[in-house]
């Protein structure tokens, strides 16, 4: 295949899905990945696509106010957030009261909880209309109690605004378990203003704030500031995040954990489950 038909067919994955990854790439196209980070690097010279950490976007993907829709959110790097989710779960406890804030990794987790009978009696409580939904499908809905905050909807089906933010200042749970849409040394963000606020008042609520946040999301910024690093206790990310960033997060936080796409999660400093060297 020549170099001017794969650029076309990556060119073709990021209009379509509006971001593809080089691992990805790999096996659909059968060529190494210098081969396809030189296409991708064609590409954003032409200014057709923007380079990101292990692939590209639309070059106007990742704007501060762009807010993408959940059925776009949800499908982007599916493996990692699996992964963040499965190692979220794994620190459940039954008994525990939770917040979910609306998003796609915080989804995933959602479908775990409600497929886990060994959690019962479990609450939680969550803006996301998506969550609210997949835990009322429940396999196991006995002893599972959901509690939707009412509000606002957003294009990412999170309920924001002031309805949402005074019925959170009304509850106390025992872990926020917050998705974002940037993250980055000076905090995490997203791109709605109302959203950030509703966020704000879901970690208020909570004695203690996980942050799931995949890959992607290291350097993004979005238009509103939710909080800063050091309001948050614990950082699920995947294995595919930038050395720095891990670096960064293991000095700031009290806790962060490596979630590979196979295998069981892992602190910072342990080698990944494969023969590549971390250099983190």
């Amino acid at each position: 295949m020549l170099a001017t038909q794969r650029q076309e067919l990556i060119l073709a994955a990021v209009r379509e899905h509006g971001a593809a990854r080089v691992a990805d790439l790999v096996l659909e196209l059968g060529v190494s990945d210098m081969t396809i980070r030189r296409d991708i690097a064609e590409l954003a010279r032409a200014g057709l696509v923007r380079r990101v950490h292990g692939g590209a976007v639309s070059p106007g993907g990742t704007r501060a106010a762009d807010e993408p829709g959940f059925e776009i959110k949800v499908e982007h790097a599916g493996p990692q957030k699996t992964a963040i989710a499965r190692a979220a779960h794994a620190e459940l406890e039954p008994g525990q009261t939770v917040a979910l804030s609306a998003g796609s990794t915080t989804y995933r987790l959602a479908e775990l909880i409600a497929e886990d009978a060994s959690l019962r009696p479990f609450t939680v409580v969550t803006n996301g209309l998506r969550i609210a939904d997949a835990l009322h499908r429940a396999a196991a809905p006995h002893g599972l109690e959901v509690v939707l905050t009412g509000g606002v909807r957003t294009p990412s089906d999170a309920l924001v605004g002031r309805v949402a933010d005074a019925s959170l200042a009304l509850l106390r749970v025992d872990r926020a378990f917050l998705g974002v849409h940037g993250l980055d040394e000076s905090g995490l963000t997203t791109p709605n203003l109302a959203e950030a606020a509703t966020d704000r008042a879901l970690m208020a609520c909570a004695a203690a704030t996980t942050v799931l946040a995949d890959h992607t999301k290291w350097g993004v910024v979005g238009l509103a500031k939710i909080a800063d690093l050091h309001e948050v206790d614990v950082v699920v990310m995947d294995d595919e995040a930038p050395a720095d960033a891990r670096r960064l997060l293991t000095d700031r936080l009290q806790t962060v954990v490596v979630a590979p796409s196979h295998g069981e999660p892992r602190s910072p400093d342990e080698p990944r489950p494969n023969p590549q060297e971390d250099p983190a």
